[in-house]
């Protein structure tokens, strides 16, 4: 079952305990950032703002008790997108209460999906694809069974650091 819109909301916030995202993508192209995308790369300072929306959201789930994160996997050098995100993105998401950790892959391989899924309450499936460019295609509920993504969950975590761990290991934010 693909999962968009107002469909694809309703059944994001209707987890009762943990959502969790595997982020693979070099770059993502969200119409929704391209301005905001297009600043960063003139050397613009961040909007006021920026993403709260989102914050907001993770700000309700984490105070219905509820958590949200992600591990997002990347490999050296890091894209513009990917800086973008450590500059502008993921420190607001991280104030708003998300829990994002990074997994250098640049000279390892674990055997991770080389594609993006949130995992629901450890149980529900959504893989969202993308084209190569980073734009997405859709997201699709999946029936597969929740173990391997469970593994690949906890191959993430151990293997992965603290966004700010990351950070520091590299010399400290760069834009």
């Amino acid at each position: 079952m693909l999962l968009d819109g107002e469909k694809w909301n309703a059944f994001f916030d209707s987890f009762e305990s943990e959502a969790w995202r595997l982020e693979v993508q070099p770059t993502y192209t969200m119409p929704g950032e391209a301005d905001s995308f297009a600043r960063f790369l003139r050397g613009e300072p961040k909007p006021d703002g920026h993403n709260a929306r989102w914050h907001e959201r993770v700000r309700g789930y984490r105070t219905a008790g509820k958590y949200v994160g992600r591990v997002r996997i990347v490999r050296q050098p890091l894209t513009d997108y990917q800086r973008y995100q450590f500059a502008w993105g993921i420190p607001g998401n991280i104030a708003a209460g998300e829990d994002i950790r990074v997994l250098d892959l640049t000279e390892t391989d674990l055997g991770l999906p080389d594609f993006d899924f949130w995992m629901f309450d450890e149980a529900r499936i959504v893989r969202l694809n993308y084209r190569p460019d980073g734009t997405q295609i859709n997201r699709e509920l999946l029936d597969d069974d929740p173990a391997t993504y469970q593994e690949w969950k906890r191959i993430a975590i151990e293997a992965s650091v603290p966004f700010a761990t990351y950070v520091e290991s590299q010399g400290g934010a760069r834009t």
